[in-house]
């Protein structure tokens, strides 16, 4: 049967207000509510026990989990009302517990890009903005107006501190915290705060980036970290050579830092650009 000719398909025990909007083929499952305000694209697949909360916009064909809370208030003191948003885009899948605030001044919004996996028990707080294929593992908390660029990963138990970015196919290892930056293609070190042990090589051959890019990444993250210069030396060497699209993406990001960047560590494993750390 066509997606087109599929009604919504609601268990008997869930709530769903009249002012809801639900697409073609939804699947609502028991106990959950569905407020005033929502939408829901086409072929979402809604699990038990969810709430959905007034302003939260759905892509098509997301599927929630069990006890998933998106669109509720900011958990912010300086919340005084107002209509506001949670926004996520299209085959998104957000597991267990997963909760998303909206945000936090009237006509702002909380943004969750395509194709992301949100983990069991993750939180993405007020105004914060997710790009496409991010990931966060189990209990990666991201605080209010946090940014993760596309295809980042977030460990298990990270933590973004407010208004921190984390750069395009950046990776967190396992329990790290960012109060800094964390520069695009980057790792950080498992279980400390603030520092970063090399490059994400993995991450990029996965994500097809060639092998004459990488070593041109390469180049500009040692002029960052490597060679004992200021930053804003670094930042004007690397200006003055070869500005491929991943340099000049790795250089604009580290210049608009208004946080300053993760600091660098040498992995103690002897490898700090070939081999991630384990991830939780």
């Amino acid at each position: 049967m066509e997606l087109h000719s599929l009604e919504p398909r609601i268990h008997p025990t869930a709530l769903v207000a009249p002012g809801a909007c639900l697409g073609r083929g939804v699947v609502v499952g028991p106990f959950s509510l569905i407020e005033e305000g929502v939408t829901i694209g086409d072929g979402c697949e809604i699990g038990p026990r969810v709430t959905l909360f007034p302003g939260t916009d759905l892509g098509p064909r997301c599927r929630l989990h069990a006890n998933v809370v998106l669109g509720d208030l900011p958990q912010d003191l300086n919340f005084r009302g107002g209509e506001s948003w949670v926004r996520i885009g299209a085959d998104c899948i957000l597991r267990e517990g997963v909760t998303v605030n909206r945000g936090t001044a009237p006509g702002t919004t909380t943004e969750i890009g395509s194709e992301c996996l949100l983990m069991a028990h993750s939180h993405v707080g007020h105004n914060a903005r997710l790009g496409n294929g991010v990931i966060l593992a189990n209990g990666a908390l991201l605080a209010g107006y946090s940014e993760v660029g596309d295809r980042a990963f977030v460990s298990g138990n990270c933590l973004i501190h407010q208004f921190t970015r984390v750069g395009r196919l950046a990776m967190m290892a396992g329990g790290s915290a960012a109060q800094m930056d964390v520069p695009p293609f980057c790792i950080t070190r498992s279980l400390m705060v603030n520092t970063v042990i090399g490059l994400n090589v993995i991450g990029l051959r996965r994500a097809g980036i060639p092998s004459e890019e990488r070593q041109a990444i390469k180049a500009a993250f040692d002029l960052i970290y490597r060679r004992g210069l200021s930053i804003s030396r670094a930042l004007e060497l690397i200006g003055e050579g070869p500005m491929t699209d991943c340099v000049r993406e790795l250089h604009d990001f580290v210049r608009a830092s208004k946080r300053g960047i993760c600091k660098f560590i040498r992995d103690v494993r002897g490898s700090d650009t070939e081999r991630p750390p384990l991830a939780a």
